[in-house]
């Protein structure tokens, strides 16, 4: 990825953070934190990626009002950074957050196992 398309995922994250967090009202979008923007090379496609607090349902209701709400944050994505043409927006879960506390959780399992043994 080019050092441009680099600083203007990093800006759009940034963006994203504040126009979800405080401009949209929809009741279905949950708490929601971006936690990384990858944009393509010729900065036509945004691949946003999100963490929600709450469970599976809540995950799909937070995609779907987002999903409702792309042509709003797009429109204000190209108000407040200037670009010819405003990347296309894609909201995907980032999993690496769910990934690490279950790798986390089997490294405490362990550790209390080995602790147990030994005493």
């Amino acid at each position: 990825m080019s050092l441009r398309a680099n600083r203007v995922g990093e800006q759009m994250k940034k963006e994203l953070s504040e126009i979800i967090g405080r401009k949209i009202k929809d009741p279905r979008i949950g708490f929601v934190t971006v936690t990384d923007v990858s944009v393509s090379g010729d900065l036509q496609i945004a691949k946003v990626f999100i963490s929600v607090l709450g469970d599976d349902e809540q995950r799909e209701n937070t995609l779907k009002g987002l999903a409702k709400a792309k042509g709003f944050i797009r429109s204000e994505i190209g108000r407040r950074i200037r670009l010819r043409k405003t990347p296309e927006i894609q909201f995907e879960f980032d999993d690496s957050i769910i990934y690490g506390n279950r790798i986390q959780t089997l490294i405490h399992e362990i550790n209390q196992e080995t602790k147990n043994e030994e005493e």
